[in-house]
């Protein structure tokens, strides 16, 4: 299997392989240029006359339901993170699997966290092949030094659901980490011992892969309502003592944040959105769970509740701070795609208007739109930016890669997208020339945020002429980025080599950029 060949430069003008771990890939050709064809993949056909006919699917264990689906090498066997950095299930699966003997998987998480640090000892006897997924922490940094067999594929969530429904991506075996199942493989993640929310980031493993295994640790009698996996797509049931930690599924800090600077980029970005119209009755927003983006929707919430407006919806993750302006009346929906904190969880089994989605509904790019170009504003983060407003969420300025796509790049399709950054990150420039990694055109990016001042792209006529005699300090991003510099210094480039260790996948499957082997010096 050739780890990569053919390297081309895209559209972006980043150098990018046309082969990726002996399968061909398509290089970036811009913004809504690349245009599919053929049909969606399909599972193979099943019968009942395979199934038990009493509808039970309990087997004894991981192992055996991995022996009973056929597990064998070179398999691509994907996990769940709905449990984030509690998950328990995932290293037990590649533990089975190296009992087995099996080597050469590919594994295609949803999301890596630090709990999965202990399976680089399966990347290094060869277990793993390599990953599809992201590649957080000490996985990335294993990626980074190019210590990974296979080369690494990182994609956004709407994006992974389009790879496994275009077949992009095969997934042989999927083990679905369930709060709460039935015998007939019917599963839902709001209730339970282990409740972790939603289980919606299973929903395409659970509708094309070619064998569906669902462990809980609590088996109700059937029917397990409500279900968010259809038992009708499972093929077998394990009960274990414990499936994960349900108090480390809480994201970032989920509490507003008490940084100065960080409470100003709050604050201007409130202020912005409320200068440039975007506020009003009925508006939509979309906030990330790190302080800041937090401290956002505070404001938000203020701003409603003195003026007696409400928002329609807020997208993405729920925590408590989105609970509470459900509950207040100030919100009529959550539409939500990961439950940040157990608030979230339990407003998810209460609240009738807090809605459990999918990556199919809110990102999927190869669909017939999709929710994101509902949203008015989203506020997201960022390593990085250029002066072209292009921006990276995977790797740091010296290269390493260390974080995950999530949501990030399918979100940019909403109507603003304001990225809220400190100028500078330990005495490092955020704002470059050249990000190291692109993850996000520049065209689609619409304001930067900092503490010494607020960017519109140029793109952004509309929002240049609203801002026009504002009292925050409007600056270009050429200007910020002097000011950085004038503090820091000017950045070396990352010391990195010429040889690719992962790709990033745009939201339609091709490729926008390449991650380099980082060069230790």
């Amino acid at each position: 299997m050739s780890k990569y060949d053919k390297l081309v430069q895209n559209a972006a003008g980043r150098v990018v392989p046309q082969i990726i771990n002996g399968s061909d890939a398509i290089a970036f050709q811009g913004v809504g240029k690349y245009h599919p064809t053929g049909r969606k993949y399909a599972p193979p056909i099943a019968t009942c006359a395979d199934y038990p006919a009493d509808g039970n699917k309990i087997v004894a264990g991981i192992k055996e339901a991995l022996v009973r689906s056929g597990i064998r090498d070179g398999m691509a066997i994907s996990t769940h993170h709905h449990f984030r950095n509690g998950d328990l299930v995932a290293q037990q699966v590649f533990d089975a699997a190296a009992e087995l003997g099996i080597k050469g998987l590919i594994w295609v998480p949803s999301a890596s966290f630090e709990c999965h640090a202990p399976l680089i000892k399966y990347l290094e006897d060869g277990t793993i092949h390599h990953i599809e997924g992201s590649m957080n922490g000490a996985l990335g940094k294993f990626t980074s030094e190019g210590k990974m067999q296979g080369l690494g594929v990182l994609r956004s969530h709407g994006g992974r659901y389009q790879a496994i429904q275009d077949g992009d991506v095969h997934i042989d075996i999927t083990v679905i980490a369930a709060p709460t199942a039935d015998c007939f493989g019917n599963a839902t993640g709001d209730r339970g011992p282990a409740a972790c929310g939603l289980l919606g980031f299973a929903l395409a493993d659970s509708q094309y892969a070619d064998r569906v295994i669902v462990v809980t640790d609590n088996l109700v009698p059937f029917p397990c309502v409500p279900w968010q996996i259809h038992g009708n797509y499972v093929d077998f049931v394990v009960q274990l003592d414990k499936i994960g930690i349900p108090e480390k599924i809480v994201s970032g800090t989920t509490e507003i944040t008490k940084s100065p600077d960080r409470l100003l980029l709050a604050e201007w970005t409130a202020q912005f959105c409320d200068e440039a119209g975007i506020v009003q009755d009925g508006f939509s927003f979309q906030a990330g769970a790190g302080g800041t983006a937090l401290s956002i929707g505070i404001y938000f919430a203020e701003m409603c509740r003195q003026r007696g407006i409400k928002a329609r919806f807020a997208r993405g993750g729920s925590n408590k701070y989105l609970v509470k302006m459900l509950e207040e009346g100030l919100l009529d929906y959550i539409l939500d795609g990961q439950t940040f904190d157990l608030d979230g969880v339990r407003s998810m089994r209460e609240n009738s208007n807090h809605l459990n989605t999918s990556p199919f509904t809110s990102y999927n790019y190869h669909g017939k739109g999709n929710f994101a170009q509902f949203v008015d504003v989203v506020i997201l983060g960022a390593t990085e930016v250029d002066v072209n407003f292009n921006a990276n969420v995977v790797t740091h300025s010296d290269g390493y890669l260390l974080h995950g796509i999530g949501g990030w790049m399918n979100c940019l399709f909403s109507k603003c997208v304001i990225l809220p950054v400190p100028l500078f990150r330990d005495r490092m420039p955020v704002i470059r020339d050249k990000v190291t990694t692109i993850c996000g055109p520049g065209e689609l990016i619409d304001v930067i945020v900092t503490e010494r001042g607020i960017a519109i792209n140029p793109l952004r006529t509309d929002l240049i002429e609203k801002m026009k005699g504002s009292s925050l300090p409007i600056k270009t991003i050429e200007e910020l980025k002097h000011e950085a510099e004038k503090i820091c210094g000017k950045p070396a480039g990352p010391y990195v080599t010429d040889e690719p260790v992962a790709v990033i996948k745009w939201v339609d499957g091709t490729v926008i950029d390449t991650v380099w082997r980082v060069d230790k010096r």
